[in-house]
Order: C-alpha cells, then structure tokens, then sequence
C-alpha cells in the first residue's frame, strides 16, 4: 500500500509513518519544519522528506492513502492536489479506524490521565508478552515506536485524544474510534480555541459514550462528578464499571497500594497517578489480566515521558518534569508533589505556553493552583502574547487569578534564568510544569 503524510514531522503523525514503514506499506511524506526526535527517527527509516517544502507533485494518482496532519492548512497545495485526483484523504485517526476496524479497539478517553493510563496499561502488557496494537503519546521504555499496527494482533489500544481530527475534518479524534471497551479518567475545561464553553467541551464526551458498540464496557472515574453526569445519561447500551482511588500509604518516601495480596510498592506517586493505575488495572481484567499478574508488573512502571519524570541531573538535585499546562493537571502535579515531599523545601515553576493557559477568560480555572509550594514561579512570554496575537497579561493579574500573592512571575526568560542560577538545586525539590521548555532552560544543569 502506498501512503503520503501531509505534514509527516508531528509527534503522532511520524510514530504512525514509522509504523506503516515496518508493516512493509510504501511511505513518503512532507512538512515544512521538522525537529528533533523526529527527524532523526524518520531518517532512520528512510523517509525523512529530502527538503522541507509542500510539492504537489509528490501527490500522484497511485497513492492508496493520503494522510492529513493537525499541523497543515486547509488551503495547503499538496491537500489540494489530492483532492483534485480524488485520492482518499484520511486524518491520523480515521486511518488508525482504518487499520483496527476488525480489532476489538481499547479507546483511553479523559481530559487528563489518558496518556499515564494508556502507559500503564501498555507496560503491563509488555511486561506480561501479551501483544497488541496501540497508539500513545509519550515515549514509553521499552518501546522504539509509539505505534504498532499488524495484521495478527487481536486488540489495538488507543489514548483518544478530544481535540480536532484535521484541518478539514473538525471532529473530535476520539469519536472516530468507536470503542468496544472504553476508559473515561475524567473532564475538565480544555482547547478553549476550539470548544469555546464548556458544555461544548463536555458535549464531546457525551458523543464518545454515545460511540462506544452496543454491548461494550465502559470503565469510567466514580470520582468526577461531570463523568459521572454523562455516564448516567447515556442512553445507549454498555457495561458500566467505576473506579475509584485506592488505598496506599507512603513510608520513607516509597508508595506503597494496599491491595488484597499485601503491600505492592510502586515507582511512580501522586494519588491521581493511584487513581489512573486502578483504571488501568480494570482495563487490563477485560484483557485478560489477572490482578496478581497486573500488581507484578506495575510495580516496575516509572511513569510516562515528561509525566512526574524525574531528571537526572549533574549535582544529583532532585527534580522533576510534567507535561501539566491545563489546571487540572497542574493542581494533580502539584498536589502529589506536595503530598510526595512533606518534609522538603518545595519549588514550583510553571510556564504558561498553550492559547487556552493564556486566555484570560481560562486563567479563572488554576486558582489555588500553586499553592502549598515555599516557591511558586509562572513564567510566560510576552513574545509569545504578540506572535498569538493575544491581550497583554500582567503579573498582577496572574498573581490574583492564581490567589497566590506570593506568586514569582517572569515574563522574561534571561530573568528567569538568571533568577534559576541563583537556586541551589540541592537544597529542595523542583517541580517543572510547562508543555514547553522555559525559554530554553536546561533541567539537567
């Protein structure tokens, strides 16, 4: 099968290139910018884009698969051309459908979580040999791809991301899956560029239980109240199962879940990552896992990439990294830290880097979000205001939308920096929140 990827550099888009390559499909690709890990990884393979450029002379009329990354314009030549050939243009997760529409499809949903979830479930998996076909969004030890697609394997598990398909297909990513065992973690306001209040927001979870196949599962979060609200008004017919967090305790720093089969220590903390870890555990029984054998192997779990991952840096501080930039996560992060760390000189930064953490409607949501840090640091850029095309934010206002008067904020990332190389990283723990990178900071130094 011949495909092409418009705009094949995209995180998930090149994990999927890569996965099509090792199924023996033909794959050619393009995009405008591509950056590290990957280009390295597509070049690799051998289908690293020769230039950067759209050319839509690569779109001929024996390509099988055109498919169309988040990242391209509607009015993008290549796209174009494909129409005028009348190819069949797919988005990312229309093609994943595609290629799992005769598996029985695990689809991980929740405005948070999802991503630790699917991880979770994955390892134990892997740790168990049971093999299946997956898509996640964070690199995972113990796994060169992201994306898996065979021909053999029975079950394909799949993080179901809410946000838009493509630029010409403005549906939700995760009602393009129709599951026949589905995860709900939880709902919290997200991509208010595109869902711009949050009954739209929560319409599009309504829309994904109304998706799951007649008979199906739904494992779902009994501790959220807006889940709960669309798992009892759904009209359609599944198996509910709900989760809850679990007990544990936490004795010289280690985590430790209190389960039937005694003490199980842990590598990972946070009562949020408790409670993704019993929703894991669920979805694993439908698999086929027993509890004994899930508790063997979650014990070696680490943690997803950049999700409360620890860095390693040169004078041994401890710190660590997580991808939170929405206020739900942020408020999860935090609080583990805090509950993590008791006894520890606590510091917090977090940059505000995506359009919704910059709206300053949304700044409502992190309230408290901050607190029971000894430092707490937002950064964002004023840069990054213009080039959005965004209203200036002040540092007052971040101060009083957090309700945090003892709140640092920088708006400058040489003060930022030079306020970091005051800190003596091996007084304290560090906790780094940001989609982004801080202006360039280096964690490891």
């Amino acid at each position: 099968m011949k495909t092409h990827f418009i705009a094949i550099g995209g995180s998930a888009m090149h994990n999927l290139a890569i996965a099509l390559k090792d199924k023996g499909y033909q794959v050619t690709g393009s995009d405008d910018a591509i950056f590290e890990p990957s280009k390295s990884r597509l070049e690799k393979k051998g289908i690293l884009p020769q230039e950067m450029g759209w050319f839509p002379e690569k779109i001929t009329s024996d390509i099988d698969a055109v498919i169309l990354g988040m990242h391209a314009h509607q009015d993008n030549p290549e796209l174009a051309k494909a129409k005028e050939l009348g190819l069949k243009i797919y988005s990312y997760p229309e093609f994943l459908y595609e290629q799992s529409k005769n598996k029985t499809r695990v689809v991980i949903a929740g405005s948070h979580g999802k991503t630790t979830i699917t991880s979770m479930i994955l390892h134990v998996l892997n740790f168990h040999q049971k093999d299946v076909d997956f898509m996640v969004g964070a690199q995972l030890e113990g796994f060169d791809c992201m994306v898996k697609l065979t021909q053999d394997n029975d079950f394909m598990v799949l993080e179901g991301d809410e946000y838009l398909s493509s630029p010409i297909d403005l549906r939700s990513k995760f009602l393009l899956y129709q599951p026949n065992i589905a995860l709900m973690s939880g709902i919290a306001w997200d991509h208010i560029n595109v869902f711009k209040t949050f009954d739209d927001y929560i319409d599009q979870f309504r829309k994904f239980v109304t998706s799951i196949t007649p008979g199906g599962v739904l494992v779902y979060n009994e501790e959220d109240p807006e889940v709960v609200k669309v798992v009892e008004n759904a009209e359609n017919y599944f198996r509910k199962i709900p989760y809850k967090t679990p007990e544990y305790e936490i004795n010289n720093g280690k985590v430790y879940l209190k389960t039937e089969m005694g003490d199980v220590p842990l590598s990972v903390f946070g009562a949020h990552n408790l409670l993704n870890m019993e929703g894991a555990r669920h979805i694993c029984r439908q698999l086929g896992i027993m509890d004994e054998d899930f508790y063997e192997a979650i014990m070696s779990f680490k943690g997803a990439s950049k999700r409360l991952e620890k860095v390693e840096r040169e004078d041994k501080g401890t710190l660590y990294k997580d991808f939170a930039h929405a206020p739900s996560k942020v408020k999860a992060a935090v609080k583990a830290f805090n509950e993590q760390f008791k006894n520890e000189k606590k510091y917090g930064f977090l940059e505000l880097h995506t359009y919704s953490s910059l709206n300053h409607a949304f700044l409502e949501q992190y309230d408290h979000a901050m607190d029971g840090l000894d430092e707490a640091v937002v950064f964002y850029s004023e840069d990054a205001l213009k080039i959005k095309r965004m209203e200036p934010i002040s540092p007052e206002f971040i101060k009083e939308k957090f309700r945090n008067e003892n709140l640092r904020v920088f708006t400058n990332a040489e003060e930022l920096h030079a306020y970091w190389n005051t800190l003596d990283k091996t007084n304290g723990v560090y906790l780094m929140m940001s989609s982004g990178n801080f202006g360039g900071l280096d964690l490891t130094k």
